[in-house]
């Protein structure tokens, strides 16, 4: 592969990406600020939502390791990532938007409606997810390489994270035409029009980057083989298991849009909160393969959800009355999780290339199917803990808020994840591979 080519690729996957990434923040960040402000579900509507959607996304990520055994057995002229990035990119956008366009109707209807097209959602994106992450493990064969665009991904990720973030409410407010305030209908036609736009930019994937060709590649493996090698990679497991525990570094982003407007009685409030959380993510993405070569990814990892424990707990204690502080806590705590989610990549990655060489089969579809499976898994969790800190607050919109709602809710975005970060640490002791990388 030639410098050109590398670049090329490069920039390719990392836009894609980006694409996606918009995509998937949109929906992750807003979805329920949606569907409590504007599509008025009841708070015992909410339980059944939080419900939904965490049984939904277990269910989801029960099928990632299943599409990635596909991944690893399909054979086309394409490979065997890059197809199903093409055909999964529509998909996923028009349902996306039809997220954002729960009818006016009776609220079981609604719910019903919901569960549908989350459920859809869900597997159309482990379609286009799983493939897109075993491309960049398959497509960069030098593992510093392939720490450094892990790096970028990330790091530009979090850039398409502030930019939905801060820019989505504004969209949806532009496009909502004749109103003035945001409507549902704004939001509807926000999240189709950038799910497309983000979706298209996504397709570069496909069309610029090119799999790794090697002789375990093209052995025809069957399920029990690839998933009696998933099961012997110990390292791998120990990620996974880490990761897990780790669930609350993605409450924040669960909830805090509907944080924020219980807090502050403002919801712009959260575009300052997810711009410090963005910015500590940026930060720490691009300078962690730099601190892969000093320190092993293990190293980094346990020092680094330490340090979230002492910021949650630091955040709590320092209460959310003032916002300034706030800020200060949850651009740190970005740092730690811009740190972990590169490592985690990395770990997998490094992983897939181990099994290789112990056992002569590279499996990057079920391995890297594995990482879309923990991250769903976390976020199902995450927002689960969420929901139920909410349902018992007793908060819905248009209710009074009191301190007591304040501080039930505040507990579940500060407590929650210290102890998650704690808990998290110790399979992480266990993982053996990915010492200090040369440059």
């Amino acid at each position: 592969m030639t410098e050109i080519s590398v670049r090329k690729q490069t920039v390719s996957i990392v836009a894609a990406g980006f694409g996606q990434n918009f995509v998937l923040t949109t929906v992750s960040t807003f979805l329920l600020l949606y569907l409590v402000q504007y599509a008025d579900i009841s708070t015992a509507g909410i339980a059944v939502v939080t419900g939904i959607i965490t049984v939904a996304k277990i269910a989801d990520a029960v099928l990632d390791p299943v599409m990635g055994s596909i991944i690893d057995m399909t054979r086309t002229r394409w490979g065997k990532l890059r197809p199903y990035i093409l055909f999964s990119a529509l998909p996923v956008a028009v349902l996306s938007g039809l997220l954002f366009t729960v009818p006016d109707a009776d609220e079981p209807l609604k719910l019903v409606y919901f569960g549908i097209a989350y459920l859809l959602w869900g597997i159309a994106y482990t379609v286009c997810d799983v493939p897109f992450w075993g491309l960049i493990g398959s497509a960069f064969v030098d593992p510093s390489a392939r720490t450094r665009v892990i790096g970028f991904v990330r790091a530009f990720g979090a850039i398409a994270l502030g930019l939905s973030t801060l820019g989505m409410p504004w969209i949806a407010r532009a496009l909502s035409f004749g109103s003035a305030e945001t409507t549902a209908q704004g939001w509807s036609l926000a999240v189709f029009l950038t799910s497309i736009l983000g979706m298209a930019v996504f397709l570069l994937a496909f069309f610029n980057a090119r799999e790794r060709q090697t002789t375990a590649v093209s052995m025809r493996l069957s399920f029990r083989q690839l998933f009696t090698t998933l099961a012997k990679n110990t390292p791998l497991l120990m990620v996974l298991l880490g990761s897990i525990l780790g669930f609350g570094r993605f409450i924040v982003q669960a909830g805090g849009a509907v944080f924020v407007v219980i807090a502050y009685n403002s919801e712009g409030t959260f575009t300052l909160v997810g711009a410090a959380i963005i910015a500590g993510l940026v930060i720490s993405s691009f300078a962690t393969p730099a601190l892969l070569r000093r320190w092993s990814g293990r190293t980094l990892v346990v020092a680094s959800s330490l340090v979230a424990v002492v910021l949650y707990l630091g955040l709590f204690f320092a209460g959310f009355e003032n916002l300034a502080v706030v800020l200060v806590f949850i651009f740190l705590t970005g740092l730690t999780l811009g740190i972990f989610l590169v490592v985690q990549a990395t770990m997998i990655a490094d992983s897939v290339d181990d099994v290789e060489k112990r056992l002569g089969v590279r499996n990057d579809g079920i391995s890297f199917a594995t990482l879309t499976f923990v991250s769903k898994i976390m976020n199902a969790v995450a927002l689960l803990v969420f929901g139920v800190f909410i349902v018992a607050a007793g908060y819905e919109n248009g209710v009074t808020v009191t301190p007591a709602m304040q501080g039930t809710v505040f507990a579940s975005i500060t407590l929650v994840p210290a102890i998650s970060c704690l808990l998290s640490i110790v399979p992480f002791l266990f993982y053996r591979l990915g010492g200090k990388k040369e440059a």
